[in-house]
């Protein structure tokens, strides 16, 4: 499971040309779920995203959590996370788990972190052609790979 973890003052997601969800000061998490993914997975990239400290403190050194500042945290599905461009130039998404697979995960980690933080959470819809905007904060943005456990 690999997560794209930018620090935000703002997202929201579009779908359909509605605003589906948005957040204010926190984290927009891209999510992409690979075949061999676990619920151990799951909770190791729950506990790491609750407890990053990226957020500055009053001298304005990144001390601080999402829990911490009370912030939010969107978290949309993305399986081109898992793209390979080893051959050719196409992206192949050999590696990113099929929709039965990746769903029940994606919806478990959503539960699962909305647990951990008291249900701060807005997402996205799996599947859908969505526009996410932002206002990365910093930039500030952090890469994590339960696999390789970076």
């Amino acid at each position: 499971m690999r997560l794209l973890i930018q620090r935000v003052t703002n997202a929201s997601v579009t779908i359909s040309g509605t605003v589906h969800s948005s957040i204010g000061q926190g984290l927009l998490v891209l999510i992409g779920i690979e075949n061999d993914d676990t619920d151990e997975d799951i909770e190791w990239l729950v506990h790491k995203l609750t407890k990053l400290r990226i957020f500055a403190d009053n001298e304005g050194v990144m001390n601080l959590s999402v829990e911490d500042i009370n912030g939010e945290i969107m978290v949309i599905s993305q399986f081109t996370l898992h793209a390979s461009t080893k051959k050719g130039n196409r992206p192949s998404y050999i590696r990113a788990a099929h929709p039965e697979k990746a769903v029940p995960l994606y919806e478990k980690f959503i539960k699962s972190l909305s647990h951990e933080i008291n249900g701060r959470i807005a997402t996205g819809v799996f599947g859908a052609d969505m526009k996410v905007a932002l206002v990365n904060d910093g930039p500030v943005t952090i890469w994590i790979d339960s696999k390789h456990r970076e």
